[in-house]
């Protein structure tokens, strides 16, 4: 029986392998985004095309949904947002976190105060001055609970914010909170003048201090930056403009940068790798990420409010073949709540892929037969070919899954919509998610915290555990970092055992670029830093 099964096994992992690569790969290759160029996802059928070397295009899979630095959480708005803006504190390629707009900051012994001193001489792209006072302002409208932006609740434990002269910056903190300098550098300080001016339309219209400058957003088809002519640092930008594309689909991205219409591109689609690795016009680069792939299961909504039915589909789906299908071996299983490459990590085990335990799970929940749902995603090849995995997977004990797959725009407006748990309609959502401040807390408060539910946070699991809660104000108030590790072991341990998640992989960060740039890196977290972008 034991031969037999394997064989069943390994039959309907085939199976799933030639439907999953029939309905996500590209017949033709060919472009919807109006860059007409990229005729087709064939080598060597297409003609290279010849571009300014000051103007580099950069294509990514999904749109942008905001540039108000403030108000975002996704990886992709983020990245559009360093572009022009910069906070005090930023990251360095491996998510350190370092000076940018400050000279040097103090921390007192007891953790509450914070003092930053400022660099001098450096102007906002409206011609303002930066200076403490705009700092001030910057903070403060995050703080404030009337707008309502993603970012209040990193500033939640700050009671005072003062500029005693123009170049100093003194924040009070209610209780210590360890992770604050990561917060600071997801604080990017826009112009206070065109704050005032542009008020709610701050999200299409950015004046930062950045290396680049706004030029146009066309919502769906480009956003372009230009060069600062008046940046601060020396000898930089190197380009006069960068064009990003939204190229939801794999041959489409993949074309244009075979042909050069694209410069660079990411993700670079896993299945196209070992192609391309020959080609002496295009370098492909791999990072290990903090970038994790969940799917997250409504725990206020039945029959995902039943623990059993968690775990039975944490067991029903094999993450092996998930890596090998899915990923094109590029990636490995998530066991936690977090990837590796974040702070205080704590492995985990169990969920070996079981579809009898997985039935039998189901059964005891009520539900041996299984039950239907649905699975929503984006709409770019690799979530799409993702989702149908899953579909297929959890066929097999019964569970029977309706793909929906949406803009990135309509997607998180039906998620942050319902202003209630009782209001929400999600399911099922199969995601990715990345600390961006590169911190545990980052990780684990806005997913797991019950204060982050839409449109709070990005809680959309409704996940809710009085212990979870507590651990992590504890862990936040930690100024020992043993206690905080220690903390976050127990908060990753409970939160595995509770699944309000499929802990699904960890991906391997890759991009594509051409040969000929340099100075354009992936993070690890996602994000695409483009502030030493060169074409030689």
């Amino acid at each position: 029986m034991k031969v037999q099964g394997k064989m069943w096994s390994m039959l309907m992992l085939l199976l799933i392998f030639t439907v999953v690569a029939a309905g996500c790969s590209s017949s033709s290759g060919s472009s919807n985004t109006g860059t007409g160029s990229a005729s087709t996802g064939q080598s060597g059928s297409a003609q290279t095309v010849s571009k300014n070397k000051k103007d580099i295009v950069i294509a990514i899979n999904a749109n942008f949904i905001t540039l108000d630095p403030h108000n975002t959480s996704d990886t992709h708005s983020i990245t559009a947002a360093r572009t022009m803006y910069e906070g005090l504190m930023g990251f360095d390629k491996d998510m350190n976190v370092v000076p940018v707009l400050a000279d040097s900051y103090k921390i007192s012994d007891d953790g509450l105060v914070y003092t930053f001193t400022l660099k001098q001489n450096i102007k906002f792209h409206d011609g303002t001055d930066f200076n403490a006072e705009a700092v001030k302002v910057n903070l403060d409208r995050i703080r404030d609970e009337k707008n309502n932006l993603k970012m209040r609740k990193s500033f939640a434990k700050v009671t005072k914010v003062e500029a005693p002269d123009a170049k100093t910056v003194v924040i009070t903190l209610s209780e210590p909170y360890n992770a604050f300098l990561n917060k600071m550098a997801m604080a990017l300080i826009v112009s206070p003048k065109a704050l005032k001016e542009q008020a709610e339309n701050i999200g299409k219209n950015p004046v930062g201090t950045g290396p680049f400058k706004f030029k146009e957003w066309v919502q769906g088809d480009r956003l372009v930056v230009v060069k600062n002519p008046d940046y601060w640092q020396k000898d930089l930008p190197k380009v006069e403009s960068i064009t990003f594309k939204p190229v939801p689909e794999n041959g489409s991205r993949i074309a244009m940068l075979k042909t050069g219409e694209a410069d660079f591109i990411y993700p670079m689609p896993t299945e196209q790798v070992s192609e391309v690795q020959g080609d002496s016009n295009i370098v492909i680069d791999k990072v290990d990420s903090t970038i994790v792939r969940y799917v997250t299961l409504n725990t206020m909504k039945k029959p995902f409010d039943n623990v059993k039915v968690r775990q039975a589909i944490n067991y029903a789906i094999n993450k092996d073949a998930y890596i090998k299908v899915v990923k094109s071996g590029l990636g490995a299983k998530l066991d936690s709540t977090m990837s590796s490459k974040t702070q205080y990590y704590s492995k985990q085990s169990g969920y070996d892929y079981d579809v009898e335990k997985a039935k039998s799970l189901l059964a005891e929940a009520g539900y041996p037969e299984g039950f239907t749902a649905e699975i929503w995603g984006e709409n770019d090849s690799e979530t799409m070919k993702g989702m149908q995995f899953i579909q297929q997977q959890l066929a097999l004990v019964g569970i029977k899954l309706d793909v929906k797959s949406m803009e990135g725009g309509t997607l998180s407006e039906q998620i942050n919509s319902a202003a209630t748990p009782e209001q929400a309609k999600i399911q099922m959502w199969y995601v990715s998610w990345s600390p961006s401040s590169g911190d545990a807390d980052g990780a684990t408060r806005g997913l797991f915290s019950s204060e982050m539910f839409p449109p709070a946070g990005s809680n959309t699991a409704y996940y809710k555990n009085p212990n979870v809660d507590k651990w992590i104000a504890d862990a936040n108030k930690a100024t020992d970092p043993n206690q905080a590790k220690t903390i976050y072991a127990d908060i990753q341990k409970t939160i595995w055992e509770d699944a309000p998640w499929v802990f699904m992989g960890v991906d391997q960060v890759i991009s594509g670029q051409r040969s000929n740039l340099s100075g354009v890196k992936v993070f690890p977290d996602g994000s695409i830093s483009v502030r030493d972008a060169e074409v030689k």
